[in-house]
């Protein structure tokens, strides 16, 4: 009986984990099942699953054409171990789920397939080579696929879903966009082709259709403005109409209706994902409710023991007092059990990060009470916490600004710099007197932190300086660079004095855990078309120093790129020779500027067509990605910085505040908090455990915000969602979704 109970527990328990961090994985719920399931989700195992997928990335580095070139041998070993473990993480997968959903599982068809191309091709790779016979490495533009596939990039797949229901709205306006370009390009021919004009280049103008086309689509993203108009515009004035005609409408219109397509079916597609997580989150809950529910009166609870135990197997990291906490606001009446609705609400009590604090006195008041209390002491204190202690130190910072910018070889200038760093640590002594360092250097208190370490780092830099430079002929730029940069990032501060720099910055910082989705969204972009464009352009391009004698090393080791704009230009080094300046190429085109200059640049070495590629990467990667990125940036700042403003607090925090323990964050930022707080682990319980030790013990929310925007839009949509509906059954669910199609004896998880 006793097991029995433990195994529903730990069902239950899995449960509210996946509704807690929105996992959508289908498992069985065997015990041995689940177990696996537990082991399946482990940190370690998850971290270990990704360092192996970057490692099998990042082989690109040391492969033929490599940065670092290591053994065939070595590398191989390195991919089959790599290949080895997502096959044993695929078949983990598989304990865990039943067979038929498995196998109609879209991602795992994909890992499977890549695995078996990856093998073959490295395989006939090694024979070839054995051979003496060159054959490329196909299977390396698959790897993305593992980043993609595996069910922890369940944020990446979104975004791919987000762009594939996006692409039919984006192919209708770019259809109407192509036809906008080739029809003025048409007029282009037939005004200027004619007339016999010349590129600063001395090349012809607008004469072959095709090159008219290109031109004005690069003009669309105005790399090229105004050199294209130029030579039309000293023939003719008039003929600027044209030009500006073309502007208007192809990039300030139809790029304007881009973004706003993209915007407003990202924010559809957007509330129709997180409308189906808040349902599956929402039935998760209930089958761990169902589990777990004994009947009282006319209704089904969870007893207060079994709450404590669930919430230890799903988060066995808070404090005893933040679960007592987490207890009061679900058993408000303290009846001994959490009834239905209390219980559906703990994946998002749990998703709040609460700090426990425990009011603490400065060391230095224990060891020297008399010197530490007496009136100077206190004099010194309440002037270190007054706002004009803040407000000197802000001038001091815009003082030593003027002063970094001011040539440093005028000895006042470096004498001042002295006073600088000594008022930093003047400050930082004063407030370690005033605040208690425990809580002054908290694991919350970045800027303490980030202030401490940038004045000692500054002060260590500059004596090492001054030391070594006082000695012998030694000059290092190297450790004057460290003290520039160090100087700088001193300047920083400023932003952590005004409220609303503070709030756009808190804001900006809340969104980059979200951020990083596009930064994995971009990662398997960026690789595809480095290893493509590695295969076409490999060679094609040298670099040579300034003083090399090599045959046409002012063209880049080719004779075709003689007197073109790329070579006088001095892009030799932008070239596609290894997986390192592949990137940073395609980080150029990204910005856009200049990215014909390289277009025209390869397509000179290889053949015309070869525009193809970068064209491609331009609509892939600025057009729809950087896009939908804005359109994400846009939807999440308004969401964090709206809430940022808002008054409306949390059930956490009302209850925090009925139990006369909490902290206002207005407080906690000009610390005028009594004594000083840590994190602690105490019990919120009294004696009998009912009344709380509220001596020395305080709570604070670390955020108001959700830890993401999803989550956030989440808790927003749920709220159209009522208790008493459940949404629909496991089967009427995954009709709706046909891709997350699970048995009837599986999770109510989506695989999708």
């Amino acid at each position: 009986m006793a097991e029995a109970a433990s195994q529903d527990l730990l069902l239950a328990a899995a449960f509210v984990s996946d509704a807690q961090y929105n996992r959508n994985i289908p498992f069985k719920t065997s015990p041995e099942a689940v177990r696996l399931y537990y082991l399946y989700n482990h940190w370690i195992m998850r971290t270990a699953t990704y360092f192996f997928i970057f490692l099998n990335l990042s082989l690109a580095v040391f492969e033929e054409p490599a940065v670092y070139p290591l053994p065939f041998l070595v590398t191989s070993v390195v991919e089959v171990l790599c290949l080895v473990v997502f096959f044993g993480r695929l078949t983990h997968f598989a304990k865990v789920t039943l067979r038929n959903v498995f196998w109609k599982d879209t991602k795992n068809i994909c890992i499977m397939v890549a695995i078996l191309l990856s093998l073959t091709d490295l395989a006939i790779y090694g024979v070839l080579r054995m051979y003496d016979v060159r054959s490329i490495r196909w299977s390396r533009i698959v790897r993305p696929i593992f980043l993609i596939n595996f069910a922890e990039s369940r944020q990446i797949r979104r975004a791919f879903r987000s762009i594939r229901n996006t692409l039919p709205e984006i192919t209708y306006v770019f259809l109407l966009f192509m036809f906008s370009l080739l029809m003025f390009s048409l007029m282009a021919l037939k005004l200027f082709g004619e007339r016999n004009l010349q590129t600063a280049e001395g090349l012809p103008y607008f004469k072959n259709y095709l090159e008219i086309v290109f031109d004005l689509y690069v003009l669309v993203t105005t790399a090229n403005s105004p050199d294209v108009m130029m030579p039309a515009f000293d023939f003719s004035s008039w003929y600027a109409l044209f030009f500006i005609a073309f502007v208007i409408v192809n990039t300030y219109i139809f790029m304007s209706l881009f973004l706003a397509v993209v915007y407003n079916n990202y924010k559809k597609h957007l509330k129709n994902e997180i409308r189906k997580l808040a349902y599956m989150k929402h039935c998760k809950m209930i089958e761990a409710f169902n589990i777990l529910k004994e009947e009282e009166g006319a209704q089904f609870v969870v007893r207060e023991a079994q709450w404590k135990q669930l919430v230890k197997l799903v988060a066995p990291d808070i404090s005893n007092s933040h679960r007592e906490l987490l207890l009061r606001i679900s058993d408000d009446e303290q009846k001994g059990f959490i009834d239905k609705k209390s219980f559906v609400q703990l994946a998002d009590l749990l998703n709040i990060q609460v700090i426990t604090l425990k009011i603490r006195s400065h060391p230095l008041g224990q060891w020297m009470p008399g010197v530490y209390k007496s009136a100077v002491s206190r004099f010194l204190r309440s002037m270190v916490r007054h706002r004009g202690f803040v407000w000197t130190y802000d001038v001091i910072i815009l003082i030593n600004a003027i002063f970094i910018a001011l040539d440093e070889e005028t000895p006042y200038i470096s004498y001042a710099e002295w006073v600088f760093l000594a008022l930093y640590i003047i400050e930082i002594l004063l407030k370690v007197y005033t605040y208690e360092p425990r809580a002054f250097f908290g694991k919350n208190q970045f800027w303490n932190w980030f202030d401490t370490l940038i004045i000692f780092a500054a002060l260590t830099a500059t004596i090492l300086n001054t030391t070594l430079k006082s000695t012998t002929k030694y000059n290092s730029q190297q450790i004057l660079d460290i003290v520039f940069i160090l100087r700088v990032l001193r300047l920083i501060r400023i932003v952590d004095s005004i409220q609303r720099f503070r709030v756009i910055m808190n804001t900006l910082i809340n969104i980059v855990p979200t951020m990083l989705t596009f930064g994995g969204l971009t990662l398997v972009v960026y690789c595809v078309f480095a290893i493509i464009g590695m295969e076409l352009f490999h060679g094609k391009i040298q670099f040579f120093p300034a003083n090399s004698n090599a045959p046409h090393s002012l063209e880049c080791g080719n004779a075709a790129l003689k007197d073109s704009l790329f070579a006088r230009a001095k892009y030799c080094k932008n070239n596609f020779n290894n997986f390192a300046s592949s990137f940073i190429v395609l980080m150029e085109l990204t910005v856009v500027n200049q990215w014909h200059v390289f277009a025209n640049g390869f397509a000179n070495v290889t053949v015309q067509p070869a525009k193809l590629y970068f064209i491609a990467f331009h609509i892939v990667m600025v057009i729809i990605i950087v896009n939908i990125f804005v359109s994400f940036i846009l939807e999440a700042f308004f969401v964090e910085y709206s809430l940022e403003k808002s008054e409306v607090e949390t059930a956490i925090e009302q209850k925090i505040q009925e139990l006369g323990m909490g902290v206002q964050e207005d407080e906690l930022q000009d610390e005028h908090l009594l004594d000083n707080m840590e994190s602690a682990e105490h019990d919120l319980e009294g004696e009998g455990g009912t009344k709380p030790q509220s001596k020395g013990l305080v709570f604070k929310i670390a955020s108001k915000r959700y830890r993401t925007v999803d989550s956030l839009l989440q808790r927003m949509f749920e709220a159209e969602i009522p208790l008493e509906d459940e949404g629909p059954s496991v089967e009427e669910f995954l009709n709706l979704f046909p891709t997350a199609a699970i048995p009837s004896n599986v999770t109510s998880e989506s695989a999708a």
